[in-house]
């Protein structure tokens, strides 16, 4: 049994979903991997994702220490930008394969149809 913010995990699986579950988290770590963007930047990238979603879960991943959230205060206009942590770092083998995995599935399973994105 582990606990994170008072809230009891049965296994270290759900731990580790707890840090990148639901449907967002995991593609916007996974936009991340290479260098960090800009909010828009990301935005743009995931085009289904609404404003508030987006907003939501960049907090939470950056509350969790997941991401880090700099602030650009040089010149107006202010510029935010996201990158991993060292300890968003560690779920780089993790990331790759969730990515490996959907493209193995993605050229094996007849459910999943591949579009082009304009």
């Amino acid at each position: 049994m582990y606990t994170i913010d008072n809230k009891d995990y049965p296994c270290c699986t759900s731990v580790t979903m707890k840090f990148i579950g639901g449907k967002w988290k995991a593609v916007i770590l996974f936009y991340l991997l290479d260098e960090p963007k800009r909010y828009n930047e990301i935005r743009k990238l995931i085009p289904t994702i609404t404003e508030r979603t987006l907003s939501l879960q960049l907090k939470q991943l950056e509350e969790d220490g997941i991401i880090n959230r700099k602030v650009y205060t040089q010149k107006p206009p202010l510029m935010v930008e996201y990158s991993l942590t060292d300890f968003g770092k560690t779920l780089l083998p993790v990331l790759h394969a969730i990515t490996k995995w959907g493209i193995e599935a993605s050229e094996s399973s007849k459910k999943i149809i591949r579009k082009k994105v304009s």
